[in-house]
């Protein structure tokens, strides 16, 4: 066997040093996402319910995906290209209902003599994805690219699109020239403006858990293995609703514009949103009760037998079983897991 690398090596403290600067979820319904082919996930993703977290290796490779624009920007320049509206200057798409995005960039002056402007949108692939891509074009081989890029020249208001790929594996350039569809845009927003605004939890693609697309996907241990969510915050509580004008309006408080930060964070007084856990409950005049695997859980403003919806998902079994009740009495504690 091949002894792993130690727990202390430079490459694994690199790898932690990324995990450590992991950005947030993001709070928007992206335009990235839109062509995903499952509206749960969208949901679930959007909702914060499922969060994933990726190895630093990713994380780096992530980023080496972002550098590589602006190498992809100089070549384009060489040849006589003007780009602009990339970086820190990207231009924003919004389309209202929390959905929005931002476009790579715009060029204008290309050598096939197209004349207006039109979005750029730059990806970088393994090997295996290049050759697919070169062999069946965009819309086939990479459909959520696609809409992507009919999202963002439709808000853009472009005609055209120049999507250009690179292979990772050996520097090898695949551009096409794609034309916009303005129907599927619109189809596309409208689908994540329904996501966005709905209460509920969609149905999933598929209830085969062995379904390839299913297989890979970071919701599949919550839709297939009845996993809870990580963490509680507003976009998991029953009491948020997502408006169209961007805010997220507390119910339960009659609170509007819910702040972004507070939203991460929640309150002691949620309630778990009853789409989000696999458990029948019933409602008590200020609390939920929750029927779980481990018998009941009292659930809302947390005192000496009423859980907060954070205790809940941190250890349910602890929470049902009253093995932290003592302590919490006691010492004011928490169930933090």
């Amino acid at each position: 066997m091949i002894i792993p690398e130690a727990e202390g090596s430079i490459s694994n403290l690199v790898y932690k040093a990324y995990e450590q600067a992991q950005e947030p979820p993001r709070p928007h319904m992206g335009v990235s996402q839109l062509g995903h082919p499952c509206d749960r996930f969208l949901w679930l993703n959007f909702r914060w319910v499922v969060v994933e977290q990726f190895k630093g290796r990713i994380l780096k490779l992530f980023l080496r995906g972002h550098r590589e624009e602006d190498f992809v920007i100089s070549d384009l320049r060489r040849i006589g290209v003007h780009v602009q509206a990339t970086g820190s200057n990207q231009s924003k798409v919004s389309f209202g209902s929390h959905v929005s995005g931002s476009a790579d960039g715009i060029v204008s002056g290309l050598p096939n003599g197209y004349i207006k402007k039109a979005l750029f949108e730059c990806k970088t692939h393994s090997d295996k994805s290049f050759n697919d891509l070169v062999k069946n074009g965009l819309e086939k081989s990479k459909p959520i690219h696609w809409v992507q890029c009919m999202v963002y020249a439709h808000g853009l208001k472009l005609e055209r699109i120049l999507y250009y790929a690179v292979n990772k594996n050996d520097d090898s350039v695949y551009t096409e020239w794609v034309h916009l569809d303005k129907d599927v845009a619109t189809k596309y927003i409208e689908r994540g403006q329904r996501i966005a605004l709905h209460d509920r939890m969609p149905p999933p693609l598929s209830t085969d858990a062995s379904w390839y697309q299913c297989k890979f996907c970071p919701a599949h241990g919550f839709c297939h293995k009845e996993e809870l969510p990580k963490s509680f915050s507003c976009r998991t509580c029953a009491h948020s609703t997502a408006k169209e004008d961007d805010t997220w309006r507390c119910e339960k408080h009659e609170a509007n514009d819910i702040p972004i930060e507070f939203q991460r964070k929640g309150c002691d007084s949620g309630t778990i949103h009853p789409d989000v856990v696999p458990w029948k409950y019933r409602t008590e005049s200020d609390y939920v009760v929750w029927d779980t695997p481990w018998g009941e859980i009292a659930q809302g403003n947390a005192d000496a037998n009423v859980y907060a919806a954070s205790e809940v998902l941190a250890n349910p079994e602890a929470c049902a079983k009253g093995v932290a009740a003592s302590f919490r009495e006691k010492f004011d504690a928490k169930v933090v897991g």
